[in-house]
């Protein structure tokens, strides 16, 4: 049985971090520094008293608002988060509960990151063809700016606060199409938030400072920046053939090229590396910065309300990161 995307929308909290606010914290980085090397402008902050379990609420109301969708037809929610609510329970059945949906669903939390979007639609598909489920609620939410500290500013400068919703069903405005995916646990130490799980609870730690003037702390989100770049860029263009490969296709016979938006200079340099036209390649972090496993559904919505996607377009998205993990497809509209 084919599976399909039926809709998608998002959620951005309220509160805004600008480039120009994060100057004023790091006077070494200017304003027009940032948005050199990253590509963003600004990016957007869940409140203090605004969580996970928050954000897939607001947008899975707002997905079924205005896509007219009957929250009693859904039959499975699947929800990507590396920052749940608790420890336990999963923060699905806190969903489910709060959006009022019949207690036949399934419910799940799965942990990934940037690879996220990606492989909520690969378990979903499988869901579909098992005829376990025929409508699934797949949302990712991420509060990664939570566990970032104030001190650091690369990370600061990078990633943003989000969430989507999608409905996967047997009928829909885009066929899924087959999927390559891929690990390397070897690469987890770089990206890592070291305390607060069963191997190293929370404690105080005492703080360093790296050669780039950030500020670490093991309770804290690490990146080591130069390690990921090395992985993504040997990790991609070997993603994009196989996805190539699968699903019959050419590299130019792809209308539109969607990846997790990592940052603008990352993005830049796969899209060079594997030869893809620059009007084939959609960006869209400007106003909302590296939002983990949202970029993808983020970037979709956009580019739809852009017309890049129209009812024939081929779409080949593309997630990659924390894990490591990676994987893609095709979206046959």
């Amino acid at each position: 049985m084919k599976a399909y995307i039926k809709c998608i929308e998002y959620y951005l909290p309220a509160d805004v971090l600008d480039n120009t606010q994060i100057s004023v914290d790091f006077p070494d980085w200017s304003v027009d520094k940032i948005s050199a090397k990253t590509g963003i402008y600004e990016r957007h902050i869940a409140d203090k008293e605004e969580f996970t379990s928050d954000m897939a609420v607001t947008v899975s109301k707002k997905l079924f608002e205005n896509n007219n969708i009957n929250r009693a037809d859904v039959d499975f929610i699947l929800l990507c988060t590396q920052s749940p609510d608790y420890i336990l329970p999963t923060t699905a059945c806190i969903v489910q509960d709060r959006l009022g949906m019949n207690k036949t669903v399934g419910a799940l939390d799965f942990n990934l990151g940037c690879s996220g979007y990606v492989y909520g639609l690969a378990l979903a598909k499988g869901l579909i063809a098992a005829r376990i489920a025929r409508n699934i609620l797949l949302i990712t939410s991420e509060t990664y700016t939570k566990f970032i500290h104030k001190g650091d500013k690369s990370n600061r400068t990078i990633f943003g606060d989000g969430a989507s919703a999608t409905i996967i069903s047997t009928d829909g405005i885009c066929e899924i199409g087959d999927f390559d995916l891929g690990t390397d646990g070897a690469g987890a130490q770089n990206l890592i938030i070291k305390n607060g799980g069963a191997r190293n609870p929370l404690r105080e730690e005492k703080e360093t400072i790296d050669e780039y003037g950030n500020v670490l702390n093991p309770s804290y989100l690490y990146m080591n920046g130069p390690e990921i770049f090395s992985f993504t860029s040997s990790a991609v263009p070997s993603l994009i053939d196989n996805v190539l490969f699968k699903n019959v296709l050419k590299l130019e016979t792809i209308d539109l090229y969607v990846f997790h938006q990592a940052n603008q200079f990352m993005l830049n340099h796969l899209r060079k590396k594997i030869g893809i036209d620059e009007s084939k390649f959609y960006l869209f972090l400007k106003e909302c910065g590296n939002t983990v496993s949202s970029t993808i559904p983020i970037a979709l919505k956009n580019a739809m309300i852009d017309n890049r996607i129209n009812k024939g377009t081929n779409v080949l998205i593309a997630g990659f990161g924390v894990g490591y993990s990676w994987g893609g497809t095709v979206l046959r509209f």
